[in-house]
């Protein structure tokens, strides 16, 4: 399957091809002639799966074909709602790639920067909105947005909206949508409250399921290192001696550890910087796009940043800490191992995550490597192994039974 013949137009074509696309991924395969033809779609898949090209794309060409002559100002009539700044300003650069043949207008708003450069836009109109609820609801309160002439509505990353509690601010923005509209709903999970939501947006939608998460982590070597707590740092700096790795993503489950790893990188003589909730938007962005251009060479995050880093030929992914949510360890070790590129996934567990290990295991079904030739063993050997308290022996792998 090729873009061609998934019947897009000349000038998408044009731009898709200048990104250096050349097929379809299996949701945008799926899901662009849908949204063509007009229809709700919902649809489960994770970041890192081409979703945003699978709704930016047909949304781009209908609105393309439908483009009347001007007549006084541009209406909204395509809103995308994302949940963090990051991946609000990353589905902006995709509408301004795929869209820059259109002669279409869009923007982007999100909270935690000034509102005037945003509101100045917004009055001398744009076609297509992305944003972030918080700031959009307080912009449509000041009316600087009206949501009347929307035609198409977007919700992404639905549970994560749940996890972050703006679901109630989400409510409140399909209060105001038109009830005629084609609807797009996408979700990397469907707990019973995002079934309701959807069921609340959608009309008679097509669903496109793309296999579950974990199928599409085969690209992404792993490899799992017992370490003790007090050691995880030297560890770390250890393992970052090796000039193959390129750049690399570490996650923490806190805001304080994150802080805490990039400024132990940083006293090693490792270019480090912080990304998460509590650092301001200016500082986000400016890690985020050092990184992106490799003038660092290692991002700290928290599970936050997981969905909203996008960095091409990220080579290495690093739990410093095992996330105690078992889906959390897909979405962060999906940030590497992207669009058909191998990736290196490491995670280091100290005796207290042993039990958030095992609830990986049940989800993922797929045994991990442990690497026992390293500087900094576990000491207590017991801890090693949780499922029968022995230590794995030979570089066996460490995974469920059966």
């Amino acid at each position: 399957m090729t873009f061609e013949k998934l019947n897009l137009i000349e000038p998408i074509l044009r731009a898709v091809k200048a990104e250096g696309y050349t097929e379809p991924t299996p949701i945008q395969e799926r899901a662009i002639p849908v949204l063509l033809e007009g229809k709700d779609l919902m649809g489960c898949a994770q970041t890192g799966t081409g979703k945003t090209a699978a709704f930016a794309i047909p949304i781009l060409q209908l609105l393309f074909e439908k483009q009347l002559p001007a007549a006084g100002k541009r209406q909204i009539k395509a809103l995308i709602i994302t949940p963090t700044r990051e991946l609000a300003i990353q589905i902006s650069e995709s509408f301004t790639a795929y869209g820059k043949h259109t002669g279409l207008k869009h923007t982007v708003i999100y909270g935690g920067v000034s509102q005037n450069t945003q509101t100045s836009i917004l009055k001398n109109g744009i076609d297509i909105l992305v944003a972030t609820p918080g700031r959009l609801l307080d912009l449509i309160d000041q009316q600087f947005v009206n949501l009347q002439s929307i035609q198409f509505f977007v919700l992404d990353e639905a549970d994560r909206m749940l996890d972050m509690g703006f679901i109630h601010d989400v409510k409140k923005i399909i209060k105001k949508l038109p009830v005629k509209r084609q609807s797009l709903f996408f979700s990397a999970t469907m707990p019973p409250e995002i079934q309701k939501l959807a069921a609340t947006i959608l009309v008679r939608p097509v669903n496109v399921d793309i296999v579950p998460v974990v199928a599409t982590t085969n690209l992404i070597k792993q490899s799992l290192y017992f370490v003790d707590k007090p050691d995880k740092k030297s560890l770390l700096i250890h393992l970052l001696k090796d000039k193959s790795i390129k750049t690399a993503l570490i996650f923490t489950r806190t805001k304080h550890g994150a802080d805490r790893v990039s400024k132990d990188l940083m006293k090693a003589g490792i270019k480090a910087a912080a990304i998460h909730g509590n650092k301001s938007q200016s500082a986000r962005q400016n890690a985020l796009n050092n990184f992106k251009n490799k003038q660092t060479r290692v991002l700290v995050a928290t599970d936050i940043a997981s969905r909203g880093i996008d960095v091409e030929q990220l080579s290495h992914v690093i739990n410093y800490e095992i996330p105690n949510i078992p889906e959390t360890y897909i979405h962060r070790i999906g940030r590497t191992g992207r669009a058909g590129v191998d990736g290196v996934a490491l995670s280091f567990c100290d005796a207290e995550e042993k039990k958030y290990l095992r609830d990986i295991y049940k989800l993922i079904s797929k045994q991990i490597p442990v690497v026992e030739e390293h500087p900094f063993p576990m000491k207590d050997c017991s801890s090693s192994n949780t499922q029968t308290g022995k230590r794995p022996v030979n570089g066996k792998s460490f995974g469920p039974k059966g």
